[in-house]
């Protein structure tokens, strides 16, 4: 597996020939930010032009299937379920999808642009010591400590931050006593390299 970072919350995960889009940012993003890649799969936590560029990663002749919301989907092998959390971005309440996915024997959840300290009950159901997390570290949506405790109490076996500026980065690692974490220019991971892992950061440079 292969995880590579552009910023914001947008991520391109590939297994094999699968490849999967988290929150890939829209046109209309003020972000700045731009990649283009063809997706098998596009997966959208919150309706927000810095979460749900689906146009950005349909190309070269693949069109992803879109997950916006909550529900359960099966997509060319790929089980993804979503459940219903609340975001606050801007003063602006929106709603946000926390996914659970397996990926070829691979648990991953991804909180998306989540505010507040608590995980909802029905998200509870989906979530359940995964193998990879990835935790929003960004001070506009959730304070960096309470992404810290959140992380720590999913109890999975990777962490890796995102929406993270350095100051809340510096905050978050510190409070999981990760300072010294690594820092990578993209994720290349087995599913063995997992066994014996307990909350271990992997910072990822943006691209």
């Amino acid at each position: 597996m292969i995880i590579t970072y552009y910023g914001k919350q947008f991520f391109k995960i590939a297994q094999g020939e699968m490849t999967i889009a988290v929150n890939p940012v829209g046109k209309s993003s003020k972000t700045g930010i731009t990649a283009r890649f063809g997706a098998d799969i596009a997966l959208s936590t919150t309706n927000h032009p810095d979460y749900s560029g689906f146009d950005q990663v349909a190309h070269g002749g693949k069109v992803p299937f879109a997950i916006s919301g909550p529900g359960d989907y099966e997509v060319k092998g790929v089980f993804v379920r979503g459940a219903m959390s609340e975001s606050e971005i801007g003063n602006k309440k929106y709603i946000n999808s926390i996914y659970s996915l397996d990926l070829d024997g691979t648990s991953i959840v991804i909180l998306g642009a989540m505010t507040g300290s608590e995980i909802p009950d029905g998200a509870k159901e989906i979530i359940s010591e995964p193998d990879i997390l990835f935790v929003p570290v960004n001070a506009e949506i959730t304070d960096p400590k309470t992404s810290a405790k959140l992380a720590s109490a999913i109890e999975p076996k990777l962490i890796i931050p995102m929406d993270y500026d350095e100051k809340s980065l510096k905050t978050f690692l510190k409070e999981l006593g990760e300072e010294g974490a690594e820092v990578e220019e993209k994720l290349t991971i087995k599913r063995k390299d997992l066994e014996g892992k307990e909350g271990e950061v992997v910072v990822l440079k943006k691209i």
